[in-house]
């Protein structure tokens, strides 16, 4: 079914390119915007057309919302999907997409808003009788009212910006000594990335899990979760691996989180897809936030349920009901997203932009590569680093792990840094192995401390693979000794 004639996807990558495939099967044109730093790029070449929105800095291009619905209006574009990141939870991007009649292809501007504030949507959920992490009732600005909650709740919390995601600004403190140097540099820099200063104060879980579930609903009062995914493993408090489902969640604890997942769509009058995020401790679940967008991650999703979610959302976008409930939904096998990113795992998670020189993606059973780069792509400095998304899927946890491996054994990358590495550390890591994963995963491993050896191996097998691609017995000598060494390191 054609949803709509004409769709402009306002972002870049490998999520346009994700939107755009989606458009193609549904027989939908699409219109690309890019930057002059991405004139070259692949989702510029894929899409049927493509507008030159701005300079490379996203303020003058990905961030210009009136450049972008001018396009949209003048290629004929009768709605805008924004993909993740960049404008994708902006209400006033939503709000003026509605003034012009342009259909946004998301939940409403007014759900947005209020999900994007973090004060707010806590409170919201608290009284829709959602659990909460103990906490402030509002926004802190000095430092007297500060230590006064932190005292109530107790050390460790954690400092967030009302207003911003993406763990950008959150600082821990441990004791009132360090609080008000904590408190000072999240202000300044919630002032500086998200315009607000308001910051708010949590009691610190020091050893949570992250689970998230996914939901989508539509404008007729129908809606449903998609199951639940684990994205535990992060750096800097972004997400690096995700799992679908939860190896720590159980029936019944997927049935109350599921609900209260659904009780948050409902009290936030949601429409669209939508993920509901929670930090689990000790056998309880706290409501963390909202995601009023598709997530990066909702590629293991689609592979556990079979649902095309983007389809979905451009469904329930030209008003269409859900295709299916609650009871036609269930969970097939297990699948595991790495995230590939363009920075250097030794170097403090540096980005690392720069020509790629060979490249060559995995494939085979259950294998998806969603990439916007190519052999020959120069990474631009200007975007986030995620170059590609790397996914498996088996019928079991242990067979997705194993899988996965075997995917990025295949997977070159040369002419710039990767975290190639890095995910083939943790997917030998026995913890890992386990499902025993928490936030403070990658520090607690000291899975950074593996790599150096690994590292220049790594260069090695993909110079060999890219020499000859089969020569196995090279690259299983080579594999061979990185488990020698990682197990050494362990012991």
């Amino acid at each position: 079914m054609k949803y709509f004639e004409k769709l402009l996807i306002a972002n870049r990558g490998e999520i346009a390119i994700r939107v755009m495939r989606a458009c193609r099967e549904l027989g939908i044109e699409t219109v690309a915007i890019y930057s002059a730093a991405d004139n070259n790029a692949l989702h510029v070449k894929y899409a049927d057309e493509a507008f030159l929105v701005g300079d490379a800095h996203p303020s003058k291009s990905y961030l210009n919302i009136e450049r972008i619905v001018d396009i949209a209006k003048k290629s004929g574009a009768e709605a805008i999907h924004p993909g993740y990141g960049f404008l994708a939870e902006n209400y006033r991007f939503a709000k003026i997409c509605q003034d012009e009649n342009v259909i946004f292809v998301g939940p409403g501007w007014k759900t947005i808003r209020a999900m994007g504030s973090k004060i707010g949507s806590k409170q919201m959920m608290k009284d829709a009788g959602v659990p909460v992490v103990p906490g402030t009732e509002g926004g802190v600005n000095n430092i007297d009212e500060a230590k006064k909650v932190a005292g109530e709740i107790g050390y460790p919390v954690i400092i967030k910006a009302s207003a911003g995601g993406g763990g950008i600004g959150m600082q821990i403190v441990n004791d009132e000594q360090g609080l008000q140097d904590a408190i000072a540099a999240a202000m300044r820099i919630a002032e500086s990335a998200f315009g607000d200063a308001t910051v708010l104060i949590e009691k610190y879980l020091e050893k949570p899990r992250h689970i998230e579930f996914q939901v989508l609903a539509d404008e007729h009062g129908n809606a449903v979760h998609l199951y639940d995914r684990e994205c535990s493993i992060q750096r800097r408090h972004q997400k690096l691996i995700e799992e679908a489902p939860s190896p720590v969640m159980t029936p019944e604890l997927r049935d109350r989180m599921s609900a209260s997942a659904l009780k948050v769509a409902e009290a936030s009058d949601y429409t669209n897809a939508g993920t509901v995020e929670f930090l689990y401790s000790d056998g309880r679940y706290y409501f963390m936030e909202m995601n009023t967008r598709l997530q990066v991650e909702h590629t293991i999703t689609e592979f556990i349920t079979g649902v095309d979610i983007v389809r979905q959302q451009i469904a329930i976008a030209a008003g269409e009901s859900l295709p299916f409930d609650q009871s036609d939904l269930s969970i097939r096998g297990h699948a595991i997203e790495c995230r590939i990113n363009a920075e250097d795992p030794l170097n403090n998670f540096s980005a690392d932009p720069g020509k790629i020189i060979r490249y060559r993606s995995p494939g085979g059973p259950g294998i998806r590569v969603d990439s916007g780069i190519h052999m020959g792509y120069r990474i631009p400095p200007n975007y986030d680093s995620m170059i590609a998304k790397l996914c498996a899927w088996d019928s079991t946890r242990v067979e997705a792990i194993t899988r996965m491996r075997r995917a990025i054994s295949e997977y070159i990358i040369l002419g710039v840094k990767t975290t190639l590495p890095l995910h083939y550390a943790i997917m030998n890591n026995q913890q890992f192995i386990a499902g025993n994963t928490h936030t403070h995963f990658l520090q607690e491993e000291h899975i950074l401390s593996t790599l150096d050896r690994y590292t220049r191996d790594e260069e090695t097998r993909m110079q060999t693979l890219a020499g000859s691609f089969g020569q196995g017995k090279k690259v299983a000598a080579i594999s061979a000794a990185v488990n020698t060494y990682l197990q050494q390191k362990k012991d």
